[in-house]
């Protein structure tokens, strides 16, 4: 539990046969639109000390967003070592065992996510930190997802769903390992699913929508509990003790 988490929460999860990411991020845009006509809003928004433009959605790839926005060196994004050697003389505590597509994902939750402040998809995550999103015909390191930001937080998450029962296989057995080492968020195996998909699944596109984060953004609150009828609530001792060790 934080300012933004909480173990019971409200999303919109949806999927759409026969459609792809880029299908999505039409959709989500088309259904801003909506929101903001029927709930009356300017598309101008305060949150905090940020304004958020809601008429200037942009798309930009992850690797892209390093160099362009985060102002990580362009030469060192796509090399293992040199990353490792850059995150370490910022003094960011790393993994020993990270892949180079989750060395890109550190890259961007430490020095581009906090930048995203008008709403933002970033496009083109690699295929590592992306264990259920289909790869891209054009680069098979890379996958057919996105996720959307908005003041510096994620909102949205989507992809061109994977159905390829082989492949899901093997990004499955990836995740295991990579939960044997130690990364809590890792995927356990689903041979179920696997299983499931290899009856034959359609094309489709998926997508979940944070609805507190959204609510959140609309009316200006910045902790969860504030926009939860029965938030979950850390125990008074443990309150206590939170507060004698800052003291």
């Amino acid at each position: 539990m934080d300012a933004t988490h909480n173990p019971e929460f409200t999303s919109i999860e949806f999927y759409w046969a026969y459609k792809t990411y880029k299908d999505l991020i039409e959709i989500t845009k088309e259904y801003f639109k909506y929101l903001f006509d029927h709930l009356n809003l300017p598309t101008q928004l305060p949150y905090g000390d940020l304004e958020v433009d809601f008429s200037r959605f942009s798309e930009v790839p992850l690797i892209e967003s390093l160099y362009t926005i985060g102002n990580v060196p362009q030469e060192i994004v796509n090399d293992k070592d040199k990353i490792i050697t850059f995150l370490k003389s910022r003094n960011i505590q790393i993994k020993n065992d990270l892949s180079l597509g989750q060395l890109q994902g550190e890259l961007f939750d430490e020095f581009v996510e906090a930048k995203l402040i008008n709403p933002t998809f970033i496009t083109e995550y690699p295929v590592d930190i992306s264990p259920l999103a289909r790869r891209s015909d054009k680069n098979p390191e890379i996958t057919e997802r996105f996720e959307l930001f908005i003041a510096g937080r994620e909102i949205a998450n989507a992809f061109s769903e994977l159905n390829d029962p082989v492949d899901q296989y093997e990004r499955f057995k990836a995740q295991v390992e990579s939960k044997e080492s130690g990364d809590d968020e890792a995927h356990e195996m689903d041979l179920d699913f696997v299983e499931a998909l290899s009856y034959g699944m359609a094309p489709t596109a998926g997508q979940g929508i944070g609805i507190d984060r959204l609510v959140m953004l609309l009316t200006n609150e910045h902790s969860i509990r504030d926009v939860l009828l029965f938030p979950a609530m850390k125990p008074i001792h443990t309150e206590e003790k939170n507060q004698q060790e800052e003291e």
